[in-house]
């Protein structure tokens, strides 16, 4: 029985066939893939202040408006580790739902321009590589990089991510 085919905790069956969202397997996979993860995540001051404050960062460049005004942005900046959270976790339901096993890294991460309060998140994924597994069977190394452009389509974070992944249904 796969995912597809389980019935969800308080369901019933009317005879159709129900299907559970889930990502994708490696094997699935192509290198050159790359997946467009809609719809986007138009980003808000509150989004800014609760993540800020709940990862206990003070920086005044996404807290103080007076002082943010008088940097050469003029305006405040969305926190760039809300971006790079953002971005990954828009590809969760298209690749990594159910079949991630675990981050093992992330590389050259960028933020070639600013994301500002109002602005939308729109991201994508390609599929660098993929590799099977060393030292565990059943299980490859996928490297996606992950791209997240504002409205305008201007590049505001860039991420090249290794993650470790079920190869086919367990």
């Amino acid at each position: 029985m796969t995912d597809g085919d389980r019935p969800e905790a308080g369901s019933s069956d009317q005879g159709g066939r129900r299907f559970v969202q889930r990502g994708l397997y490696a094997g699935e996979m192509q290198i050159g893939a790359v997946y467009a993860h809609r719809p986007g995540r138009t980003v808000t001051e509150a989004d800014n202040t609760l993540f800020s404050t709940m990862t206990m960062n003070p920086q005044a460049l996404h807290l103080d408006a007076a002082f943010s005004e008088s940097t050469e942005f003029g305006q405040r900046l969305m926190n760039s580790m809300f971006t790079l959270a953002t971005i990954v976790g828009a590809s969760v339901s298209h690749l990594t739902q159910g079949t991630l096993v675990a981050n093992l890294g992330f590389t050259e991460v960028t933020f070639p321009h600013p994301l500002f309060h109002g602005d939308t998140l729109y991201s994508e994924t390609e599929v660098n590589a993929i590799r099977a597994s060393r030292s565990r069977p059943g299980q490859a190394i996928v490297t996606f990089i992950h791209t997240g452009r504002n409205q305008h389509g201007d590049i505001v974070a860039r991420a090249v991510r290794n993650a470790l992944m079920y190869q086919e249904e367990p």
